[in-house]
């Protein structure tokens, strides 16, 4: 990740592993999420997207995180891909979220960091 990148961030981004299905123009796709924020995530896959590709995302959160239906479904935007690394991906914003599921992916971005907090310790 380079520094300009990181330098852009409104929000924290906390190491995640979670499974993502995702959809374009009627195909199914499946990876995995690497990390996560209230705004978007990080996609490791060996095949990211253009940039500036809208999909649609699945992703449930395990019920030690969720506080509640762990289940989100998201439309997001490609805003960055990562292809010639050791770890290639793609971040994606989530696009126009609604209260409810704002609300929820603070709590779950919330529950994570204070994980990642723990094992740090």
């Amino acid at each position: 990740m380079s520094a300009g990148r990181s330098d852009r961030r409104a929000t924290s981004r906390y190491p995640v592993e979670l499974d993502v299905d995702y959809r374009i123009e009627g195909t199914y796709l499946f990876a995995s999420i690497a990390d996560i924020s209230s705004c978007g995530i990080f996609v490791r896959t060996e095949t990211p997207l253009a940039q500036g590709t809208l999909l649609q995302l699945c992703f449930e959160a395990p019920p030690t995180l969720a506080n509640g239906d762990g289940r989100f479904e998201l439309a997001g935007e490609v805003v960055w891909i990562t292809a010639d690394t050791d770890r290639p991906g793609m971040g994606v914003r989530f696009l126009e979220v609604s209260a409810a599921d704002q609300r929820r992916l603070l709590e779950l971005v919330r529950a994570i960091a204070y994980v990642d907090d723990s094992d740090a310790n």
